[in-house]
């Protein structure tokens, strides 16, 4: 049977808060808020909005680096079990040939107008115009100062699917943030040795994304404010953050939510190939990545991505926090929707949203998952 929504229901509506409803869904869309035929929950359940995951490199033995579009929909399937319901696959530094091939193939999985699996609203391209000193688990090798020229050729490449761009602003980036900027596509700081000074100058020349903040970047210091003071005197600049407790310290996190605010914090997973696998040895960018516990690191030690769930990093926040499950899910669904200047379109539960749903229960347990109008997830032992 072809989904058309829900009867009476717990929904989280944007403006109402969660309360009991009906929601109507007609070619992807959210039509009404009255539906006789919808798919009745357990009291237990909630209907809230579909996550967003901005920066996410893979899952379940899949890397968006990998050329093939068995990859890029493995992924895609693979976070629907989380709540995602959209997602941006993530590059990362490595050659000029490597990158184009992943574009290509990203490019190409978009054009078919998947129906299975997370929505993939464009590209987040991580390097290759970071810093040397805060590469974190990128190749070196393959680190190259910001480029317009350069950038316009992964674009091209990429069918202008990129949407977001992580860069090293110091190195030579004020004409690429200018550029991004004029061209709707978010400007994000990040793997950056960038001043606070450069950060506020970055801020008014289109920066308005700090990628994992707190990683790889200059920290905070008395005599210097570096990276992270800077995003945080910014008040247009969004702060993405892995809420995984190992990447960034609770006090770190109540520090960020206190400065930055409840409307300025985009929860990321930065997932990794080895997330929804057991421990043990993976790759990320052709490197050796040793995963044991909640940790995934290069052979040195450096942390490198992360195995973290969405639902996770929404829990994990709500209880570092003591914040309501609402204000908790806004943090991966309204804030990010809007950084990427797509809260008319998605983000909350509203008329004439698409249809993005997460079905969860106050433990964020997810049950149901909707991207489109499309169930890609169902663990709900019901025939529709």
């Amino acid at each position: 049977m072809k989904f058309n929504g829900f009867k009476d229901v717990n929904v989280y509506v944007e403006g109402k808060g969660i309360i009991k409803t009906s929601l109507k869904v007609e070619n992807g869309k959210i039509v009404s808020f009255e539906n006789n035929d919808g798919i009745t929950l357990k009291d237990e359940l909630i209907v809230v909005p579909g996550f967003i995951d901005k920066h996410i490199h893979g899952a379940n033995h899949s890397d968006c680096m990998y050329p093939t579009q068995y990859d890029i929909a493995n992924v895609a399937k693979t976070i629907a079990s989380e709540g995602v319901a959209t997602f941006l696959p993530t590059t990362m530094t490595q050659t000029e040939e490597n990158i184009d091939k992943a574009l290509q193939n990203i490019r190409n999985y978009i054009e078919s107008n998947p129906t299975e699996g997370a929505y993939p609203l464009g590209i987040h391209l991580e390097g290759p115009f970071i810093s040397k000193l805060y590469k974190g688990a990128q190749v070196e090798s393959c680190i190259v100062p910001c480029s317009v020229k350069q950038f316009k050729h992964y674009q091209d490449v990429s069918g202008n699917n990129i949407k977001e761009v992580t860069m090293a602003y110091e190195e030579n980036g004020k004409e690429l943030a200018n550029y991004l900027y004029q061209n709707k596509i978010i400007a994000s700081i990040g793997h950056t040795n960038a001043t606070s000074e450069q950060v506020v100058e970055a801020s008014l020349n289109g920066v308005t994304s700090a990628t994992h903040t707190y990683n790889a970047m200059k920290g905070l210091h008395h005599r210097g404010a570096g990276t992270v003071g800077g995003v945080m005197l910014c008040d247009n600049i969004y702060s993405e953050l892995i809420c995984d407790l190992v990447h960034v310290c609770p006090d770190a996190i109540k520090v960020l939510y206190k400065i930055k605010g409840q409307d300025r914090i985009c929860l990321i997973t930065d997932g990794i190939e080895s997330k929804h696998l057991p421990d043990g040895e993976y790759a990320l960018g052709g490197q050796k990545v040793i995963v044991k516990g909640k940790e995934a690191r290069l052979e040195d030690g450096t942390l490198a991505g992360s195995t973290l769930k969405m639902n996770d990093a929404i829990l994990n926040i709500k209880s570092v926090l003591g914040i309501s499950l609402e204000k908790a899910i806004d943090l991966a669904t309204v804030n990010p929707a809007k950084n990427l200047q797509i809260f008319d379109k998605k983000g909350s539960i509203a008329l004439g949203k698409d249809a993005d749903f997460a079905v969860i229960d106050k433990n964020l347990n997810v049950y149901m998952t909707v991207s489109n109008g499309n169930i890609i997830y169902n663990r709900i032992k019901k025939e529709f």
